[in-house]
């Protein structure tokens, strides 16, 4: 993608998925291209959490490939992203949870909550073993 200089963009969900899964040839390539011509690439939270859920649910693919997907597009020399938070959600995607969940987490606490409070007994568990203060309300 041609286009001014200090191109500064942020990527949507979509754009991510086309990237990883390579499934749609027309879009795969112009998204890859966006991304690389960027002086600046910005991976929202909530951009990486939708990514994570289509991947796992949507296209049934496994926790560890999805990691991978997420350190490579975070490597990248040009995309800026929360890295403590992008951390803790791959802590727990790699334990066996949901990469939000970690994300939640971890924002939880930088807004100065001090446990996390969930249904999700699985995602509780996870959490606590991490160090997290986190509660099952049952």
């Amino acid at each position: 993608m041609a286009g001014p200089a200090n191109l500064k963009i942020t990527a949507d969900t979509n754009i991510l998925i086309r990237i990883i899964i390579q499934d749609v040839e027309t879009q795969a390539g112009p998204a890859e291209a966006a991304l690389a011509a960027a002086d600046l690439v910005a991976l929202p939270l909530t951009a990486l959490c939708e990514m994570v859920w289509v991947l796992s649910q949507g296209y049934k693919i496994p926790a560890a490939t999805i990691a991978v997907a997420i350190r490579r597009l975070t490597d990248a020399s040009n995309v800026v992203f929360n890295e403590d938070a992008v951390a803790a959600g791959l802590q727990i995607l790699e334990a066996g949870g949901g990469f939000a969940d970690g994300v939640i987490a971890f924002e939880g606490r930088q807004l100065g909550a001090e446990t996390f409070l969930s249904f999700d007994k699985k995602a509780v568990r996870l959490l606590q073993r991490q160090g997290y203060a986190a509660q099952l309300l049952a």
